[in-house]
C-alpha cells in the first residue's frame, strides 16, 4: 500500500469512565496511588508491558472490557479520583511567585515516557512535580526525542548493548501544541543554507505544563528530523544543533505562545544558548550590548551538576561561528563580544563553553550540593580571578527528591496513619515526621518490598538470561537467585568510572569473607553507561566479571536496563544503598534519598548530599573527609574503610534481631534516617529555596529594567576603574599586644561620578584557619582609615583593596587590589 496518512483511533470510552481519559493526560497520576491503580486494574498485564503508559494502555484494551468495569463499582472510584486531581488543580488555580521557565534536556517523570538518561532528568521531573505541588507559576521546556534514550541489554559476559525504540507521541500522555487558530505551532531557527522549524508537544505534570520541542517534522529534510532523535546523540554538530533548539527554540516557542517569563532557570548548560536569544531580543529593542546583557542576566538562574571540569560541554570555536556568526547580524555587535561570553583557554587551545556562557549570563548560580557548591566556587574562579574564592558567585541548592514519586503506596499509607495529615499536606515539615510510631507494622511492610524485589531480579534475571540462550540449569539458577530474608544491598546508578561499582572487589579475599562469613548479605547492581563511554562499559563487564570469578552468582546479581521503574523497585526494597563514588567527584547523588524515604539506610562515601546529611546515626559512612596523594591511595583506604563497616557495623546490627522480631537497634537508625532524610532532602524543601532565588531574579530583573539609564552610564564608566589604583600605609607584620592596627589608604586617579555609589575601600583579613573577614575603611580627609583589632586571637594575613559592587545585585563584581 502506497501509505497517505495515519491515524490513530482513539477509545470511545464507556460515559461512567470518561474521566479515564483526563487522568491519562495529566501525569499527577504517576504520583498518585489510587489514579496509577484504577488504569493497573483495567488490566495488569498490558500495564506492565506499555511500562505504566495509561495512554497506550486505553488504545490497547479491550473495549468489552471497560464495558465489564462500567457495569462495577468501578465508575465510582474514578469520579473519586479525577475529583481529586480537579481539587488539586483548582486549589493551585492563583500561582505563587514570578513566572518562571524551566529549561532542561532532559526530563525524567516517569517511565514510559523515556526522555532522559539518568538523574539530571530524574531530578528535573522531581522539581517540576514539586513546584506543581507547591503552586508555582513555573512552565517547563525541553526537547521530545523521538527515539528516547536507549534500552540496555546485557550480554552474559557484560557487555553493553544500546536498543533505541521509536516513541509515538500519539500513544503517549502529550498533545500537539497549537497557535490561536487551531494549526499546529511552528517557530524557526536558521541554520547554514536552510531554515530549521520547530513544532512541540505538551505534557502536563500536575498544574505545569512542560513544552517539548521537536524537529521530526515533515517540513524538514530527513538529516534534520533526526535532530530531535536520540537524547545525547554522538557528535560534536549534532550536540549543538540539539541545545541551539532547546535554548534558541525554546525561547522562541515561549514567545510564540504568549508566554513572558520575568525568570529563566537553566538547569545545566545545555540551554544557555537561550542566554544569546535573550540578549539578541534585548538588542532588537535599542538597548545598548552592556545594558542588554545587564537586562538578560538579572532574571536568568543557572544550576550547575557537573564537578569535573571535562564533563562541561564545550564546541570548536570554527563550529560555532559556522552556526551562530551571523546570530547577532544587523545588531552592531562583533564576533568577539559574543565568543567572549563563553571562551574558555584549554591546553590544546581556544574553545567555547556552555557553562561559561551561562554564567557569564545569569546574575545567579548554584552547585547541587553544599560540597559541590564549593567545588564549582573554586572549578570557575578562574572567570573572577580578582574575587576571594568566597566571592565567586555560586551558591548552592542541595538536590531533593519527591516524596510521593519515590515512596512506595504501602508505606505511604502506613505513614499517614502513623504520623497524621500534616505529614501529607507538608513532607518537608521535620515536626510531621513522628517517626516514633513506626514498629513491628513498619518492618513487615519492609520484609515484604524486599520480598517483592528479589522476585523481581529473579524474573528479569531468567529473562535476561533466556534471552542469551543460556542453559537450562543457569535459568534454574537464575529462579533461585538471592534471598528474601538476608540483608540486601541495592547499588544502582550511572556507570561512570569515578563512581567506582567495582570498589567492593578491591580485595577479593577480604570481600569472600565478608559474604560468605556467619550474616547472610547480598547485592544488586544496576545502571548504563553512556553509549560513547567505553571506560564505563568496561567497568560493567569487569563488574559481571569479578563477581562469576569468585563464585558469587548466587549473592551478587547485574540487572539490565536500569530505568525509573527498576529504580523504585530498588530503593523500595533493599535494607541498605550503597554509594561509593571518588570524592569530591558526586556532585549530589539522589538516589540514597528515595533509598531513606522507604526505610533503607545510606552506606555512603561523604561526598555530594551524604556529605551533609551524615551525623553518625542516621546512616554509615564509608572513609573520611580527607585528600589522598592519589586515586588508587584513595581507592585503596574507601575498600577498607568499606569493609570495616561492612562487617563491625553494618551487619551485625541488622541481625541483632530481639524479641520484636527485628534488630531494634537498627530500627532507631531507620528512625534518626527517616526523620533527618525524609523532609530536608525532599524536592518540596529544593524548590522552596529555589522559589526564593526566583523572587530575588524577579525583584533584580524589575530593577534593571528601571534603571536602564543608571546602568547605561555605569557600563561606560566601567573601564575607568581599571586605570585606579591604590596607594595604602599598613604597619607590614605585626604582634598586636590589645592596640589596634591601623590602616590608610588613598585612592590614585579619579573615580567617575557614575561609580562612586558602589566604590568601597576594603580591609581584607584571614585567619590561618581560613576564616574570611572584610571590613571597609572609613573615609577620612583625602583617604580613607581604619583602626583594626581582630576578633579573636590566631595568625591572620591581610589586604587591601578597592571593590566596586554590582549596581542591581550589591555583590562585588570588580576589585583592585593594593
Amino acid at each position: 500500500m502506497r501509505t497517505l496518512g495515519h491515524i490513530t483511533a482513539m477509545p470511545l470510552l464507556p460515559g461512567p469512565l470518561q474521566g479515564l481519559r483526563e487522568l491519562a493526560y495529566n501525569l499527577w497520576w504517576s504520583w498518585n496511588p489510587e489514579a496509577a491503580e484504577l488504569f493497573q486494574e483495567i488490566d495488569p498485564l498490558l500495564w506492565k508491558r506499555f511500562r505504566g503508559n495509561p495512554v497506550k494502555l486505553l488504545l490497547e484494551v479491550d473495549p468489552a472490557r471497560l464495558e465489564a468495569l462500567a457495569t462495577t463499582s468501578y465508575p465510582a472510584r474514578v469520579e473519586a479520583v479525577v475529583g481529586a486531581l480537579r481539587r488539586y488543580l483548582e486549589e493551585r488555580g492563583a500561582k505563587r511567585g514570578p513566572l518562571v521557565a524551566y529549561f532542561s534536556a532532559e526530563y525524567g517523570f516517569h517511565s514510559s515516557l523515556p526522555i532522559y538518561s539518568g538523574g539530571l532528568g530524574v531530578l528535573a521531573g522531581d522539581h517540576v512535580k514539586a513546584a506543581s505541588d507547591l503552586g508555582l507559576a513555573l512552565v517547563g521546556v525541553g526537547i521530545f526525542y523521538h527515539e528516547g534514550y536507549f534500552h540496555q541489554r546485557l550480554s552474559p559476559e557484560g557487555a553493553q548493548l544500546e536498543v533505541y525504540e521509536p516513541l509515538h507521541p500519539e500513544e503517549l500522555p502529550l498533545l500537539p501544541v497549537q497557535d490561536a487558530e487551531g494549526r499546529p505551532l511552528r517557530v524557526g531557527l536558521d541554520l547554514p543554507g536552510r531554515r530549521l522549524l520547530l513544532g512541540a508537544y505538551r505534557v502536563q505534570v500536575g498544574a505545569v505544563p512542560v513544552y517539548l520541542l521537536t524537529a521530526n517534522l515533515p517540513e524538514n529534510a530527513p538529516e534534520d528530523r533526526a535532530i530531535t532523535a536520540r537524547l545525547y546523540a554522538p557528535g560534536l554538530e549534532m550536540r549543538l544543533l540539539q541545545e541551539m533548539v532547546l535554548g534558541i527554540g525554546g525561547v522562541r516557542l515561549l514567545r510564540a505562545l504568549g508566554l513572558a517569563p520575568q525568570v529563566f532557570h537553566m538547569n545545566e548548560g545545555h540551554s544557555a544558548f537561550l542566554g544569546l536569544e535573550r540578549l539578541r531580543e534585548l538588542l532588537a529593542e535599542g538597548h545598548s550590548f552592556p545594558v542588554a546583557l545587564e537586562l538578560a542576566r538579572a532574571g536568568a538562574l543557572f544550576t550547575t551538576h557537573t564537578p569535573v571540569p571535562a564533563g562541561h560541554d564545550v564546541f570548536p570555536l570554527d563550529l560555532l561561528e559556522r552556526y551562530l556568526g551571523g546570530f547577532f547580524e544587523g545588531l552592531g555587535v562583533g564576533w568577539e563580544a559574543v565568543l567572549a561570553l563563553g571562551l574558555e583557554e584549554k591546553p590544546w587551545g581556544r574553545v567555547f563553553s556552555m557553562s561559561n556562557l551561562a554564567l557569564s549570563t545569569s546574575a545567579q548560580a548554584n552547585g547541587v550540593s553544599r560540597l559541590h557548591g564549593e567545588v564549582s566556587r573554586r572549578m570557575f574562579h578562574h572567570l573572577w580571578p580578582e574575587l576571594l574564592l568566597e566571592e565567586v558567585p555560586i551558591g548552592h541548592v542541595t538536590n531533593g527528591v519527591h516524596t510521593w514519586t519515590f515512596l512506595h503506596p504501602r508505606l505511604r499509607r502506613h505513614y499517614a496513619e502513623v504520623f497524621g495529615p500534616e505529614w501529607l499536606k507538608r513532607p518537608e515539615d521535620f515536626s510531621t515526621w513522628k517517626v516514633e510510631g513506626l514498629g513491628e507494622e513498619f518492618w513487615r511492610i519492609h520484609q515484604e518490598l524486599r520480598g517483592d524485589l528479589v522476585r523481581e531480579v529473579r524474573r528479569r534475571l531468567y529473562e535476561q538470561r533466556r534471552r542469551n540462550g543460556e542453559s537450562p540449569s543457569r535459568l534454574r539458577e537464575a529462579e533461585r537467585a538471592l534471598d528474601p530474608e538476608a540483608l540486601t544491598i541495592g547499588f544502582a546508578r550511572r556507570f561512570a568510572t569515578y563512581k567506582r561499582a567495582v570498589l567492593l572487589f578491591k580485595d577479593p579475599e577480604r570481600l569472600l569473607k565478608i559474604v560468605r562469613g556467619p550474616y547472610p548479605v547480598q547485592f544488586v547492581f544496576a545502571g548504563k553507561a553512556h553509549p560513547k563511554d567505553e571506560p564505563g562499559k568496561a567497568y560493567l563487564q569487569e563488574l559481571v566479571a569479578r563477581i562469576r570469578e569468585l563464585g558469587l552468582e548466587d549473592r551478587m546479581v547485574v540487572l539490565e536496563d536500569y530505568d525509573m521503574y527498576l529504580a523504585r523497585v530498588l530503593v523500595h526494597g533493599s535494607d541498605v544503598w550503597l554509594n561509593t563514588p571518588r570524592r569530591p567527584m558526586e556532585a549530589s547523588g539522589t538516589s540514597g534519598m528515595k533509598a531513606a524515604l522507604n526505610g533503607a539506610l545510606n552506606l555512603s562515601v561523604l561526598d555530594g548530599w551524604w556529605a551533609e546529611a551524615y551525623n553518625g546515626k542516621n546512616g554509615f559512612a564509608i572513609g573520611d573527609e580527607r585528600i589522598y596523594e592519589s586515586e588508587e591511595a584513595q581507592d585503596m583506604a574507601d575498600a577498607q574503610a568499606l569493609y570495616d563497616v561492612l562487617e563491625s557495623e553494618v551487619l551485625p546490627l541488622f541481625y541483632a534481631v530481639g524479641s520484636e522480631g527485628y534488630s531494634s537497634g537498627w530500627l532507631s537508625m531507620v528512625h534518626e534516617s527517616l526523620r533527618t532524610v525524609g523532609s530536608r532532602f525532599s524536592a518540596a524543601c529544593m524548590v522552596g529555596e529555589y522559589e526564593a532565588l526566583y523572587q530575588t531574579g524577579e525583584a533584580w530583573s524589575e530593577r534593571a529594567r528601571a534603571q536602564g539609564e543608571l546602568l547605561r552610564a555605569f557600563h561606560e564608566a566601567l573601564p575607568a576603574f581599571f586605570a585606579l589604583s591604590l596607594k595604602v600605609e599598613v604597619p607590614g607584620d605585626l604582634t598586636l599586644n590589645g592596640t589596634p592596627m591601623r590602616v590608610r589608604a588613598w585612592v590614585e586617579g579619579e573615580v567617575p561620578e557614575a561609580l562612586r555609589p558602589f566604590v568601597a575601600v576594603e580591609l581584607v583579613v584571614r585567619r590561618a584557619d581560613g576564616a574570611l573577614g572584610v571590613v571597609p575603611l572609613e573615609p577620612e580627609g583625602d583617604g580613607y582609615s581604619l583602626a583594626y583589632r581582630p576578633p579573636r586571637p590566631g595568625s591572620y594575613a591581610y589586604g587591601v583593596r578597592l571593590a566596586l559592587r554590582h549596581p542591581i545585585t550589591g555583590r562585588v563584581g570588580w576589585v583592585r587590589w593594593a
